[in-house]
């Protein structure tokens, strides 16, 4: 049984996404992919799949769907206002859609990107091995209204809703920073400099690339001029010849000659995604050693939320179909205890 998501409304950026394309750097093609990879693994936990789906990307506000056969869905990554047909969904949860309802999300409440993934996952053409949208590449397309996606079957339409507490990565915060093979190219006293300062992020922002403002002096390298190109890659601090740092993200260039004075750890780039226009960032120095006990296998990172997940509390003032709940288990003819007096 086929089941038809159509999309009534969109926001601005709304994109088909999963983990993106490895394995084609040679060609010139970076990965792309969800810019927060984790919030496509707590979907993951909070669905009880055995593996990411693909999920739509809502970069600032969602837009109104509809599906053709009940099916669950999770809500993950930056915090959106939710309503089916009115009545408020919980964020960081799992839901069931019923033929007929609207599911209707609206902007950020923090962060810059929410997801929408189902428990059958979502198909679409896939370009390279992947259905993800690479704009920068020129594969896929932003979503508009009237688009319509086949679901797989849902497994387990009737599972009790889920939730999960989220790593705190919306508003902004520290970022680690390992060092490159560039890093030497910055003098200590400019690399100590750079973890001292206070950074914000950027309305020049989108899925290559970050930039952060500061209001001290540029970060500059002495040879960055003789610098040949070089591989590239997500998380590196990329210098401009004006010295303004840019933050790599999914859908970087695979080559460049600015000089990159470290490397955000994979698993801080989720903030560094979800960071806001106007959020407060700054690095912290760690060493590779560092960098490689703090690296997760995937499989690690889906073990370990789902032993976090937990039955969702709906609270009774929200439930418009209170009613026909089976609240109370018994009865009773009201006499026993009277005659035990």
């Amino acid at each position: 049984m086929t089941t038809t998501l159509t999309i009534d409304s969109t926001g601005p950026l709304v994109t088909v996404q999963d983990l993106g394309r490895p394995g084609f750097i040679a060609l010139g093609l970076s990965t792309g992919g969800a810019m927060d990879r984790l919030a496509l693994y707590e979907a993951a936990a909070l669905l009880g799949t055995p593996a990411p789906q693909t999920a739509l990307e809502m970069a600032g506000r969602g837009g109104t769907f509809r599906v053709t056969h009940a099916t669950r869905f999770a809500l993950t990554g930056a915090p959106m206002s939710a309503q089916i047909d009115g009545t408020g969904v919980a964020w960081h949860a799992s839901h069931s859609l019923q033929p007929g309802q609207h599911l209707t999300i609206g902007g950020t409440l923090s962060g810059s990107y929410g997801y929408l993934t189902f428990a059958g996952g979502l198909t679409a053409p896939a370009l390279l091995g992947s259905p993800s949208a690479h704009l920068a590449a020129g594969l896929g397309a932003r979503i508009t209204a009237g688009d319509t996606f086949a679901l797989g079957v849902d497994a387990t339409p009737d599972r009790t809703p889920q939730t999960l507490s989220p790593t705190d990565r919306f508003n902004g915060g520290s970022l680690r920073l390992m060092p490159g093979p560039q890093s030497d190219e910055f003098d200590a006293a400019t690399r100590t400099r750079f973890a001292q300062t206070p950074f914000i992020r950027s309305a020049q922002a989108n899925r290559q690339g970050i930039r952060l403002d500061q209001s001290g002096p540029a970060f500059t390298a002495p040879n960055a001029a003789t610098l040949m190109s070089d591989f590239i890659a997500p998380g590196d601090v990329q210098l401009t010849g004006a010295g303004l740092p840019y933050v790599l993200m999914a859908e970087c260039q695979t080559i460049g000659g600015y000089p990159r004075i470290g490397t955000v750890i994979a698993a801080d780039l989720p903030r560094m995604a979800q960071a806001p226009m106007g959020a407060s960032l700054a690095f912290e120095w760690i060493t590779c050693d560092q960098a490689d006990v703090l690296f997760q296998t995937d499989a690690a990172i889906l073990a370990k939320l789902r032993a976090t997940v937990q039955p969702l509390r709906r609270n009774p003032a929200d439930m418009r179909d209170l009613l026909s709940y089976q609240l109370i288990s018994g009865v009773t003819r009201g006499d026993e205890l009277a005659a035990t007096i």
